[in-house]
């Protein structure tokens, strides 16, 4: 391997264990300080002044009018879809259940890989799909039973995240090799912005802001330096030299950090609830999907 896909890989390894950390920090403030969608709007405006300002300084690009739709699309996916899906997910769902179900993420990635970007189908692809999806199922349905924080409604928001947020890696892709990353992630996050704002309005204006605590704004500003602003660029980084099917398999070192975050949570903290998030059903469900996506990573060999 090159320089560059070391550093995209190093990218990845950070980019990851921040997420890993965002499951039970971003939990923390909702609903009681602030709405997900008021929090949404706030984490997308402030990157909106971030990203922009950082392009105006290094990167003079203009983007083609026939390229706008599929910005805009990446905007909706990638932006506002994804973190609507994953604030709303993770206010009613454990820290746990919505790290292991973005583990499906590299499988979504090769399915839609497979139509837009006309990746192989293979056998190993075709069975490791099979058995991290049902894994995948399984845990959200099994939300509805198990006790702790658990819920089947958080469950398949958090999905819907890890749907919206594995199309836009493939889409991203695309307009990758055109341009330079920056331009597609100020784009998108405009375009992320301009979608949340009209649902946005009236729970901003709801929101106790007198009430913040030195907490919340350390919360808001985790979110917004760390899990949005450094990510995404730690992401589209890798995204401009490896496939989103390799940038995808590095979410599996999100349950790792979520199942060590929640267990300092609840055992020093002493948070029962947390502790009942952590059972059998919901590690050998993250297993499945491991081992689903490893057989997806094998050699590939013809579907016959």
């Amino acid at each position: 391997m090159n320089a560059n896909i070391y550093k995209a890989h190093f990218a990845l390894f950070g980019a990851n264990v921040i997420y890993g950390l965002n499951y039970i920090i971003a939990k923390g403030i909702m609903p009681h300080k602030i709405s997900p969608t008021a929090f949404v709007f706030i984490r997308l405006a402030c990157c909106v002044v971030l990203f922009w300002a950082l392009k105006f300084m290094f990167v003079k690009e203009k983007v083609e009018r026939k390229d706008f739709l599929r910005l805009a699309l990446c905007g909706l996916l990638g932006a506002a879809a994804n973190m609507l899906f994953f604030f709303h997910g993770i206010n009613k769902t454990s820290p746990v259940d919505a790290s292991i179900i973005m583990t499906v993420t590299p499988v979504l990635v090769f399915i839609f890989s497979f139509f837009i970007l006309k990746e192989r189908m293979t056998k190993n692809k075709f069975i490791g799909t099979v058995i991290a999806g049902i894994a995948a199922i399984f845990l959200i349905a099994y939300g509805n039973k198990s006790e702790g924080t658990s819920s089947l409604l958080g469950n398949f928001l958090v999905f819907c995240n890890a749907a919206s947020y594995g199309l836009y890696l493939v889409v991203a892709k695309t307009l990758m090799r055109k341009y330079n990353a920056l331009t597609v992630i100020c784009w998108m996050f405009l375009f992320g912005l301009l979608f949340v704002t009209p649902f946005s309005i009236q729970p901003i204006m709801e929101t106790d802001f007198a009430g913040f605590t030195t907490n919340t704004y350390l919360v808001i500003g985790f979110v917004v330096l760390f899990t949005t602003f450094t990510t995404y660029l730690l992401n589209l980084y890798a995204l401009n030299h490896i496939m989103p099917s390799v940038t995808s398999s590095y979410i599996y070192l999100q349950p790792v950090i979520s199942f060590a975050m929640v267990s300092i949570y609840a055992f020093v903290l002493m948070k029962e609830e947390y502790a009942q998030d952590i059972n059998l059903v919901k590690i050998l469900s993250c297993f499945m999907v491991v081992v689903g996506v490893y057989i997806i990573s094998k050699p590939p060999k013809k579907l016959t």
